[in-house]
């Protein structure tokens, strides 16, 4: 059996719209949303504006899941991170869990610590530390011979 889905005609809700008395229950901004495109409701990709207005783009989500999903690779990787505390003290470790609020770092040979996420400033794997060179007297840290030392500094 094939049944065929009843509704108006876009044309037929603009035309009623237009007759409709205004003491109904209808807001103004509606027929202008729903001649522009938009959602009548209000809850769609655009929300009711003033006629003449730019049309406004949805706020984005302000859950991304960026960081739990960063958190959930390391920790099944069990990627050896460097956390830098707001005091720019270092911790190295392995996150072993995270919640809203807190990370667990596993350590090695010292004890597993619970930093609460408001203390770091950030978080970087441990293999992208920059090495430190030691520098090894040299000619270039040599003074020029026959000047002064002091000229040069």
């Amino acid at each position: 059996m094939n049944r065929k889905l009843i509704r108006p005609d876009f044309q037929e809700i603009k035309e009623r719209i237009g007759r409709a008395p205004r003491t109904q229950a209808l807001p103004e901004a509606l027929p202008q949303a729903l001649a522009a495109g938009g959602d009548p409701s209000g809850t769609g990709p655009l929300a009711p504006q003033a006629p003449g207005s730019p049309r406004r783009k949805i706020a984005p989500p302000e859950q991304t899941n960026a960081e739990s999903f960063y958190y959930l690779k390391q920790m099944q990787a069990r990627t050896p991170i460097v956390v830098v505390l707001q005091n720019d003290e270092k911790l190295r470790g392995v996150i072993e869990w995270y919640d809203k609020h807190c990370l667990k770092i596993n350590r090695i040979k010292e004890p597993n610590l619970l930093v609460p996420k408001h203390n770091i400033k950030y978080i970087y794997k441990q293999e992208e530390e920059p090495r430190i060179r030691r520098s090894r007297p040299g000619k270039k840290d040599e003074a020029p011979a026959g000047g002064d030392p002091d000229l040069f500094d």
